[in-house]
Parts: C-alpha cells; sequence; structure tokens
C-alpha cells in the first residue's frame, strides 16, 4: 500500500475526499478495501462511502467466492478484475448466484478514480500491495457474526457453522486488522473513523 498522508480523514465526511488524494494504486484506480467479520457492517458502509463518493463501484467479494471455495476466489479476483483494472480496461466478471450454486449474470466494473472491494478477506496478503488503503471493520468477531446469523435466519444456521469455522482459519493464517490504516467504527447512523494499527511514519489520519 501507499504510504498514508500526514494528515488523514478525521471523521466520514472526510474519508471521500481524502481518498481521492491518494495515488492511484491499480493503474488509474484507487482500490480501497474494506474488510472485517461476517455480519460487521461492510456492504451498507462501502454502499455510503460509494455514494459520498459520487458513485464509485464496490466488488463484492461475494459475487466471486462459492459455498467450496468460501476463500478461494484470489485467482478469480486477479484474473478477472484487477489485471484489466491496472490495464485501464473494464472488468467483466460473472457473480456467484449462492441459491443455484453456480455463477450466473455478468458484471462490470469500469477503471473508476476510486473502486471499494468489501468483503471477509479483502485486505488480505496477496491483495494489499495492489491498495490506496485498507480499512476495517471493528466490530469483534462474536458480535459480527451474532448480528449475521440474525440477519440470515434459521434457515441458513448450518452455512453459519461452517462459515465461522472457515473464518477463524482464514484470519488465523492471514488476518487483515493488523494492516489496517483506519478502523471504522459504527456510532448509531453514523460511522467514526480512527487510526488503524498499521505502523507508519507518518501522524496518524486525524491526528497532528
Amino acid at each position: 500500500m501507499n504510504a498514508p498522508l500526514r494528515n488523514g480523514p478525521a471523521s466520514f465526511d472526510d474519508l471521500a475526499p481524502w481518498l481521492l488524494t491518494r495515488p492511484p494504486s491499480l493503474g488509474p484506480v484507487r482500490l480501497v478495501a474494506v474488510d472485517g467479520h461476517a455480519g460487521s457492517g461492510k456492504t451498507t458502509f462501502s454502499g455510503r462511502l460509494a455514494a459520498a463518493l459520487g458513485g464509485a463501484p464496490v466488488l463484492h467479494l461475494d459475487d466471486l467466492a462459492t459455498h467450496e471455495e468460501l476463500f478461494g476466489w484470489t485467482g478469480r479476483l486477479r484474473e478477472q478484475v484487477l489485471d484489466p483494472l491496472g490495464r485501464g480496461e473494464t472488468a467483466h466478471f460473472r457473480a456467484y448466484d449462492w441459491v443455484a450454486r453456480r455463477f450466473a449474470g455478468e458484471r462490470e466494473i469500469g477503471p473508476e478514480p476510486v473502486v471499494l472491494v468489501e468483503g471477509v478477506g479483502a485486505g488480505r496478503r496477496a491483495l494489499r500491495p495492489h491498495l490506496t488503503c485498507l480499512l476495517w471493520m471493528e466490530l469483534p468477531h462474536e458480535h459480527s457474526w451474532e448480528r449475521g446469523q440474525l440477519r440470515d435466519g434459521a434457515e441458513l444456521s448450518d452455512f453459519w457453522d461452517g462459515w465461522m469455522r472457515a473464518e477463524h482459519e482464514h484470519f488465523a493464517a492471514d488476518p487483515t486488522r493488523p494492516y489496517a490504516e483506519l478502523l471504522i467504527l459504527q456510532r448509531g447512523g453514523g460511522y467514526e473513523v480512527l487510526p488503524g494499527p498499521r505502523k507508519t511514519t507518518t501522524t496518524p489520519p486525524g491526528r497532528t
């Protein structure tokens, strides 16, 4: 990832304009990852941030994962999305249908100034060299998983049992939070932006 600027965002309102000051990290694109435990609010936050960025595209990693490969999507992401964006081209990929259990409708993402990638593992080791910024949703896994299970209902309880084991194994082998530049905390209907644990030689974001 690029080194952070001396002064970073002190609030959610500052985040979008601050990201646009960062240099591109993937061809002409500023690739921004939103990671966190399942149920931590990544999708909702990414939608809010995308709107603040004037409609930035959002890649949902659920579209690339499958039942059999919950975290085995790195190759698809690189070949179908990162490589074309890095060349300044529009990325085309097929999204996974979690009900039909197959890849179905085609999606596309253009090489916009900022592209968001959200999902568990968005800040994994293989992606970090391509990122302008890595954000971590600061919600402990026990609270995230509880919220996710309440959201999805009892009919997905078996899936959640398998998911929790897979997520624990993933982050044990390839943690994201230690490398996050910013932590995002949900506060009521808004968000608080805090410096992340990633060590830098500059002043932490939002501090002078």
